[in-house]
């Protein structure tokens, strides 16, 4: 469909808005004339007042013709003379597509790519053109793949997608607009009646007398119907406008296939998702991993050490690439799915483009470090630009450090019985799930109170050691299955006695137990927290320890505990040690 089909089509689906709204208003304004002309004065005053309340919405939505000013999204617009490679890359796939360049374009921090136009006349003229480049999209991309993603937003550009959407958003924002209008008068209205009915009530029980059970049923129906009607016509108008935004990725893909060739954009197409998951893990569990601690990496590593864990996890990443997402296919989906987009491009003829160089994406950047740096700085909120920077060795050993001695103190609160047991996990909150742990979000809407914690744990190091010490003498005085009693237990844990009940509990004191062991560790001095972007972290503890720690620990929860071995391991050394450190695994949850 060119167009001007598509136009037309628009325009008519948002006329019917209106039309909906006159028939409604005609419809109350038949109900006026009929209570004034056939019922008695007072209840035509009632349906007059009904009808002027129910109304307001309607002309509300007719009317309010503003529609959402164009986002301002987190990011550092480049000029040609900065990226002159990246505008001339942007300039010639415009040219091919046959279509105006943006006069925009704005480096971001997410994993995507998105054109818009600031169109005017409802979308019958244009105007400023914006193209947004993630820079995480760029770091996962070639250049080839890159050139495949420009070239099918340039495709955009081209089919005028990008000023016909004013129009369909137009009458999605009016009827959501509608729809939230009689929902708020409904909500306040039953909120009215709830209070009325309550406070009726407790005058009732204040005499004596039974109070009658809330109801609020019937209360706002009128709203509520009227609701129903915008949202059948708001359902049908997605349904009608979005099968048009998927019919449209898919003429963006065979632009991106003509420019670009069809393995590039089948490439970029199954690499996107891939990229999308690993950053979010990046960002969850190395990114934002000292955040609790008061911590961040390196400036321009926030964004650029995504980098790093692309290099590393090739292998994980090449498995993910082999198996494309399988989506739930739903009629308001914008975008149609991976695997369809895919198949689609893959079933064109073979055009010969196959053996293009490989080039990383970030390439067509003058400087990549300095970008990153700059996106940095528009995407972290204030608190998290002030936290202390550490570079990633460094900053892998002082955020998991803190997390240990946490973790290690929630679990000795709570078997010394000193705690109510919040948090109760030996892993505690900080694990992660096969990373180097699980820092805050440092990003915009973040909170900003998480990132002014101090570096340093509350209690200190005397209270840690102090707690083991004391978990320690407890177990040799014969309380340790009374401590497992103060553990969180499942159901069938609960159930269970004698040796069942001990094997129940057995793996959750072992694991809280090398919790504080790793912490006195840390305390000493005698561990360290090893970054690896490959797996988890991993504690080196002193030479021979971590094969003799594990045997230690089954001591200390056997039937019949023995904490002198771990006792030993734990004793300060006079000198530092000169053999090599060897590794333990993180006490918590491993890649």
């Amino acid at each position: 469909m060119g167009p001007t089909p598509r136009a037309a089509r628009a325009l008519v689906l948002l006329a019917g808005f209106y039309l909906l709204g006159l028939f409604l208003l005609a419809a109350l304004a038949a109900a006026d004339w009929a209570a004034a002309v056939h019922t008695p004065g007072p209840f035509a005053l009632k349906v007059f007042i009904v009808s002027a309340v129910l109304a307001l919405p309607i002309v509300r939505g007719m009317f309010m013709l503003r529609t959402p000013p164009y986002e301002d999204v987190p990011g550092v617009r480049v000029d040609e003379s900065r990226e002159p490679r990246l505008w001339q890359t942007v300039r010639d796939i415009a040219q091919q597509v046959g279509t105006r360049a943006p006069d925009e374009i704005l480096l971001t921090g997410d994993v995507n790519a998105a054109v818009s136009e600031d169109s005017r006349l409802l979308g019958l003229a244009g105007g400023t053109r914006r193209l947004r480049i993630g820079l995480p999209l760029m770091t996962g991309l070639s250049e080839s793949g890159l050139r495949a993603v420009l070239a099918h937003e340039m495709g955009h550009y081209g089919n005028a997608d990008t000023r016909l959407a004013a129009i369909s958003e137009r009458g999605r924002v009016h009827v959501l607009r509608t729809v939230a209008h009689f929902e708020e008068r409904a909500g306040a209205k039953v909120s009215k009646e709830r209070a009325r009915q309550e406070k009726k009530a407790a005058a009732a029980v204040a005499k004596g007398r039974k109070a009658k059970e809330v109801d609020t049923t019937g209360t706002g129906v009128t709203y509520r119907a009227m609701a129903r009607l915008y949202t059948a016509y708001g359902k049908f108008y997605l349904r009608a406008t979005l099968s048009g935004s998927r019919r449209a990725e898919f003429a963006a893909d065979v632009a991106a296939a003509r420019i670009a060739g069809r393995d590039a954009t089948s490439s970029a197409l199954r690499e996107i998702p891939v990229i999308d998951a690993a950053h979010d893990f990046y960002l969850n569990c190395y990114a934002t991993l000292g955040v609790d601690a008061g911590l961040l990496p390196p400036p321009g590593e926030f964004l650029g050490g995504f980098r790093h864990l692309l290099a590393a996890r090739h292998e994980e990443l090449d498995a993910l690439r082999g198996e494309l997402p399988t989506e739930p296919v739903s009629p308001y989906d914008s975008h149609p799915p991976i695997a369809e987009r895919v198949a689609r491009i893959e079933a064109l003829p073979d055009d010969g483009r196959a053996s293009d160089p490989v080039r990383p994406s970030l390439s067509l950047l003058a400087d990549a470090d300095r970008s990153f740096a700059a996106v940095e700085e528009t995407v972290l909120t204030p608190a998290a630009l002030g936290l202390r920077r550490l570079d990633w060795p460094e900053l892998v050993h002082a955020a998991m450090s803190v997390q240990t001695e946490r973790s290690a103190q929630r679990f000795g609160a709570l078997a010394l019985g000193t705690a109510s047991g919040e948090d109760t996990s030996p892993h505690g909150t900080h694990g992660g799930g096969g990373t180097p742990g699980h820092g805050a979000d440092a990003r915009p809407g973040a909170d900003a109170d998480r990132t002014s914690r101090p570096e340093a744990d509350p209690e200190g190091d005397g209270a840690g050691a102090a707690t083991l010490e004391a978990l320690l003498d407890a177990i040799d005085a014969g309380a340790l299955w009374r401590i497992a009693e103060r553990l969180p237990r499942s159901a069938e844990a609960t159930a269970a006695h004698g040796r069942a009940a001990r094997e129940f509990a057995r793996p959750q004191l072992r694991a809280g137990l090398s919790q504080l062991v790793s912490a006195e560790y840390l305390r000493q001095g005698r561990a360290r927290w090893q970054l690896s972007w490959a797996e988890s972290a991993a504690l080196e503890l002193p030479y021979g320890h971590v094969d003799e720690l594990p045997a230690a620990l089954e001591a200390a929860v056997a039937d019949r505990p023995d904490t002198g071995p771990l006792r030993a391991l734990l004793e300060p050394v006079a000198a530092p040690e000169t053999s090599a450190p060897a590794q333990a695994p993180a006490p918590g949850p491993t890649a």
